[in-house]
């Protein structure tokens, strides 16, 4: 049902998870870009100098006569802005502040990728176990439907012993059938999060100090840690910046613009060597445009006002999420402790049964049921083991603490901080 080169352990698969899922590293990229947005914020106070040549011929034809004549110039411009009334500084402030939201909301994919990965994980051990149960059940119950026509033969049983065994045969068969197309399910979604077939698989892991002793120590460290509150934050300081810079476009603005002529300035090719300049400054000030800028500026306040309210809906989501996975965690952690108390009387009882039939004082039917008792024990014990699994990584994960650093996986992290304070204050255009 599965097949793999070697057994993988929940560590190293995290590990593979984190390494090669493309939506870690889709997050990465949109990290940088969101970097570079800074640096183009910022060319708005820097310089602008642009080279433009220009070479032309004309002609003209008077009375049978044709005068011609051509001219090439070669013009250097220059363009600085010396006060657009702090709009681009707010704006740079902003390009800083989207570039935190996507730092942010790359640590809550990876959150995403490693809890996925995790309960992908815990799938294919859970429809392993389940499918290896029915497998032997079926065994079981086949052994059952054999001894009952045996019984038959020799004037021990009734057929109604063989009729019932062969129809919970058949229902075993039918709900083997159905484990083995789940466990199919569970290694597709197994490959999607972690790049490779599962083999050898167990759900062993340490939490260490990352598990929550408690629910209010998990509601502060989800409060302070967690990306999507860190993201909406952000995104309100974003917010914030785009309403000064919006407010700000009602200023006055100052240029400084310089252009030189280096050939033929003066035209008709007279005086091909004369140099001429000019320099000049340029203030402008919006008196009205239509509108525009009372929209923008009314606008990005209303941004303002959204995203703090989608910051308090996201605060919201995470405490919901923090108080579901510690419910489910006891849940989990008490449901185990059922079922292993089931198992130990189901198995008791099976065997008890199938003692007191042989010697004639139970019936086939008995024997049958016990099983089915015991199955349905063991299944649930699977499930329970599964689910308290997942929702510990669940709770790690709402507190905002599932990532790579604090669960000590094997890998080299992956961070875009280094890039973004490589090219913030980059000058030139092109770069390797």
């Amino acid at each position: 049902m599965s097949s793999a080169a070697q057994a993988e352990s929940l560590t190293e698969a995290l590990a593979r998870a984190y390494v090669k899922n493309p939506a870690i590293a889709s997050a990465v990229v949109s990290v940088k870009m969101a970097s570079e947005d800074i640096v183009m914020r910022k060319a708005g106070l820097r310089p602008q100098i642009g080279l433009s040549a220009t070479s032309q011929y004309s002609f003209t034809m008077t009375n049978g006569t044709t005068t011609d004549g051509g001219s090439t110039t070669l013009n250097v411009s220059y363009n600085q802005r010396l006060f657009d009334n702090l709009q681009t500084t707010a704006q740079i402030d902003q390009a800083r502040a989207f570039a935190d939201a996507a730092k942010y909301g790359l640590r809550n994919t990876e959150q995403n990728v490693l809890l996925s990965a995790a309960t992908a994980y815990m799938d294919v051990v859970q429809d392993t176990n389940l499918a290896s149960l029915r497998a032997d059940n079926v065994k079981f119950l086949r052994a059952q439907v054999d001894n009952a026509r045996s019984r038959l033969s020799v004037g021990e049983g009734t057929k109604i012993d063989v009729a019932q065994a062969e129809a919970r045969l058949a229902q075993a068969v039918a709900s083997y059938k159905s484990a083995v197309n789940s466990l199919r399910t569970s290694q597709a979604a197994y490959v999607r999060w972690i790049g490779a077939k599962p083999s050898g698989l167990n759900e062993d892991f340490r939490f260490g100090h990352i598990m929550p002793k408690s629910i209010d120590s998990a509601l502060q460290s989800a409060r302070r840690n967690h990306p999507a509150i860190l993201t909406a934050r952000a995104q309100v300081e974003a917010a914030r910046y785009g309403t000064d810079a919006a407010l700000r476009a009602f200023g006055p603005t100052l240029d400084l613009i310089g252009s030189i002529c280096a050939i033929d300035c003066l035209g008709g090719g007279a005086t091909p060597n004369a140099t001429q300049g000019s320099i000049r400054l340029t203030l402008s000030v919006p008196i009205y445009q239509g509108g525009r800028l009372g929209a923008a500026a009314r606008k990005a306040n209303l941004g303002h006002i959204k995203s703090e309210i989608d910051a308090q809906v996201a605060a919201n989501q995470v405490e919901e999420s923090v108080i579901s996975a510690w419910s489910g965690l006891q849940s989990s952690i008490a449901a185990i402790e059922s079922a292993q108390a089931a198992v130990r009387s189901g198995q008791i009882a099976l065997d008890g049964v199938i003692e007191e039939r042989n010697v004639g004082q139970r019936t086939t039917l008995d024997v049958l049921n016990a099983r089915a008792e015991l199955t349905s024990a063991k299944e649930a014990l699977y499930t329970a083991k599964r689910n308290r699994v997942v929702a510990a990584f669940s709770l790690i994960s709402a507190t905002g603490r599932l990532d790579a650093a604090s669960l000590n996986l094997p890998v080299q992290l992956q961070s875009s901080d280094g890039y973004r304070a490589r090219i913030e204050d980059v000058w030139a255009e092109l770069r390797e």
